[in-house]
C-alpha cells in the first residue's frame, strides 16, 4: 500500500499563480481550486488509494506567537486567500481527506500523517508531495519520500543529502542556523547554507556543536566568527530551531480512513461551479473501474 499526503497550500499557490483567472457564477475567483480539484482527481486516477491534503485553513499558527516576524496571511492576494476553504469543500466533495490545519499548520499535519502513515506494517511507501524543504526532515529512507509534481522528482533520503548537505533529521537544524525566508525567520548572522552543512555533517545538531571551532575538527571558511556568532546567539538558534521543526502530534485517524471510496453527493454540483462537469464524470467513472459507491 502506498499512501499519498499532498500539501494543499503549496497546490493552491501554484495554481493560483499559474492559471488564468476565472470566476464561478457569484463573481468569486476559483481558478485554483479547480486545478487543485483537477490535479488531485488526476492522483488518483493515476492509481493513488490512500490520499490526504493539508491545508492551512489559518495561515497563522502557534509559532507566530513565538517570533513576530513569522509568516502570516497579510500580504495574500484575497483571491486566493479566499479559496482556502472553497478548496476543502471541493475536496471533500470529491471524497477526498482534507486535513485544514488551525492551531498547527500544513506541514504539521503532513509530518503528522507521515507519522502515522510509517507506523503501519502495510505501508510500503509513504509519498510526501511538496517540494517544500521543511518536509525533508520527513524523509526516510526509500519508504518516505518526497515528491515535487511541477518538476516530476523524487527526493529519498539520499537525495536530501545530497541537495541539502545533511540527512534529514538534521533538516531542522539547518533551516534554523541558515534561515528559512518563506517562514519569516532569518537564521545566523554568517550561517550560510554550505557552512552550516559542513558543521551540521559531523555534529547533526546544534546541541552538539561546541561553542570553540577549534574544537570543530574540521575546515569551515570563517570558522571562529560563526562559533563566536553560535555561541552569542545559541538561544535564539534554539528559537529558530523550535520553529523549523514540524510537529507530529496531529490527531488525523488512521490511513484505512485516507482510502478513496467515491464522491459525495454533491460533487457533482461542485463541478458545475468550477466550470467543469468533466470532473463529475472522470470521478464517477472511476469509482466504476474500483467497484466503490460513486455517490455517498
Amino acid at each position: 500500500m502506498r499512501v499519498h499526503l499532498v500539501d494543499g497550500t503549496y497546490e493552491l499557490f501554484r495554481h493560483h499563480f499559474a492559471l488564468p483567472p476565472r470566476a464561478d457564477s457569484t463573481g468569486i475567483e476559483i481558478a485554483a481550486t479547480r486545478g487543485v480539484v483537477a490535479s488531485v482527481l488526476g492522483m488518483l486516477e493515476a492509481g493513488a488509494t490512500h490520499l490526504a491534503v493539508a491545508t492551512d485553513h489559518v495561515v497563522e499558527s502557534f509559532r507566530n506567537a513565538l517570533w513576530d516576524g513569522y509568516k502570516s496571511g497579510d500580504e495574500m492576494d484575497p483571491d486566493l486567500h479566499r479559496q482556502f476553504p472553497i478548496l476543502e469543500d471541493a475536496l471533500r466533495a470529491l471524497g477526498v481527506t482534507v486535513w485544514p490545519m488551525l492551531e498547527l499548520e500544513a506541514d504539521d499535519g503532513l509530518a503528522s500523517g507521515v507519522a502515522i502513515a510509517a507506523a503501519d506494517t502495510r505501508v510500503t511507501q509513504v509519498l510526501v508531495c511538496s517540494p517544500d524543504k521543511d518536509l525533508a526532515q520527513c524523509v526516510t529512507g526509500d519508504r518516505v519520500v518526497q515528491v515535487d509534481r511541477r518538476k516530476n522528482e523524487v527526493r529519498n533520503e539520499q537525495g536530501v543529502i545530497a541537495k541539502f548537505g545533511v540527512a534529514p533529521s538534521s533538516i531542522p537544524d539547518w533551516l534554523a542556523l541558515t534561515g528559512d525566508a518563506a517562514d519569516g525567520f532569518p537564521g545566523l548572522p554568517g550561517w550560510g547554507a554550505k557552512s552550516s552543512a559542513l558543521v551540521l555533517a559531523k555534529f547533526d545538531q546544534i546541541a552538539n556543536i561546541p561553542d570553540s571551532a577549534a574544537d570543530w575538527g574540521i575546515p569551515v571558511r570563517g570558522a571562529d566568527r560563526l562559533a563566536a556568532t553560535l555561541a552569542e546567539k545559541r538561544e535564539l538558534a534554539n528559537l529558530f530551531l523550535d520553529l523549523a521543526t514540524l510537529r507530529t502530534t496531529a490527531d488525523l485517524g488512521t490511513v484505512d480512513s485516507w482510502r478513496w471510496s467515491g464522491t459525495a453527493v454533491d460533487f457533482r454540483h461542485w463541478a458545475v461551479r468550477l466550470g467543469s462537469e468533466a470532473l463529475f464524470d472522470r470521478a464517477q467513472q472511476l469509482a466504476e473501474e474500483r467497484e466503490v459507491d460513486e455517490l455517498r
